[in-house]
């Protein structure tokens, strides 16, 4: 996954505790589960009215973490965070895409994907790749 993920192996298995937690310098939420990163989901935000919007771009959980519904708990508590924070959600991330459209409690809070989204998308995968001129 990451250079930040700790396997699966080395968590302690008395210590299964699974925390979502915002990480704005890296513009993402990670989960952690008995304090050892597993996944995140990513964001950025638009360039015009950026403090309205998040969109939610990719969603990772690490392989030695998978089959526990860890996807589904990260995009939980990233939207319920994000929504609680006054934000609307632009799911261009299909998982997080197909998962808002089997939850309804956050249908009035998504916003439909548009070029302005996809823009941005492309602008924070430039700068994470170091092609961002």
């Amino acid at each position: 996954m990451t250079e930040d993920t700790t396997p699966a192996e080395t968590v302690d298995p008395a210590d299964q505790t699974v925390e979502v937690r915002e990480n704005p310098e890296r513009q993402r939420f990670d989960i952690l589960v008995g304090g050892r990163q597993a996944g995140f989901a990513t964001f950025t935000t638009p360039a015009e009215n950026p403090d309205d919007q998040r969109i939610f771009y990719h969603t990772v959980i690490d392989d030695a973490f998978g089959g526990r519904g860890l996807a589904g708990v990260l995009t939980r508590g990233a939207l319920a965070a994000s929504v609680e924070q006054g934000k609307r959600i632009v799911p261009v991330c299909p998982y997080v895409a197909r998962w808002v459209r089997g939850h309804d409690d956050f249908a009035d809070s998504v916003d439909r994907v548009k070029s302005v989204h996809l823009e941005a998308v492309r602008a924070a995968n430039a700068e994470a790749d170091g092609t961002a001129s």
